[in-house]
């Protein structure tokens, strides 16, 4: 995928809501599509020049209100396929994180947003390094956590991945909460996200719970 610049980044974004669904830059997220509003939004985001959807966490509230993180992250729909029952099953390559401004009123049938992408300029920059990351001690941790949580995966690959693509595709694929999720998302850096992801593992090794991780 090419590079984008901030001059290619859009003012108004579609956004698609799904809980425990993370993205982050430069890392690619698998999404089927099957309801009617979310094939319509694809459809209409094939028709502009980047291609971009904004996936956001559904915010969780005690009034059952339908609001949102302001946080999220646009992917560029990279690769897709219709199965034939009328999905689509399609690849998003993430670009940059967003904040939301506001959303859009109007006649769509899917959420829009005016967004700010300011606050992430290195979303569009090569792939960050971690100068403090020990790999050694952190695959250690990482096979007590899959082990515990009977997860399995190809260790030689992840031996061999460089340091983003393994902090980001791990960040994404653990079964962490909603909220922990969005922690890993808004985390400014590299290294720290890798030390939020470190930390939701020691806690679920021990027990922990996402709202005693997060305080």
């Amino acid at each position: 995928m090419r590079m984008m610049n901030p001059a290619d980044l859009p003012d108004t974004i579609p956004l698609f809501p799904l809980p425990g669904a993370l993205l982050l830059p430069r890392a690619r997220l698998p999404l089927q599509l099957f309801e009617p509003r979310y094939l319509q939004m694809f459809e209409d985001v094939l028709k502009t020049p980047q291609r971009l959807i904004g996936m956001v966490q559904p915010l969780r509230t005690v009034d059952g209100d339908d609001k949102l993180h302001t946080v999220g992250c646009a992917g560029r729909v990279t690769q897709f396929s219709e199965t034939e029952d009328g999905r689509y099953m399609m690849t998003l390559t993430g670009v940059s994180r967003f904040e939301i401004a506001q959303e859009v009123t109007g006649f769509s049938a899917y959420r829009n947003a005016d967004v700010m992408w300011s606050a992430f300029g290195r979303d569009l920059g090569k792939a960050e390094t971690d100068a403090g990351f020990d790999r050694p001690k952190f695959m250690n941790l990482l096979k007590k956590f899959f082990d515990a949580e009977e997860l399995r995966t190809d260790w030689d690959g992840l031996k061999e991945a460089e340091t983003e693509m393994l902090i980001n595709t791990l960040s994404m694929l653990c079964p962490f909460e909603p909220e922990e999720k969005q922690a890993l998302l808004e985390a400014p850096t590299l290294a720290a996200r890798r030390e939020t992801l470190t930390t939701l593992i020691e806690f679920s090794l021990r027990g922990g719970t996402a709202e005693e991780t997060l305080q």
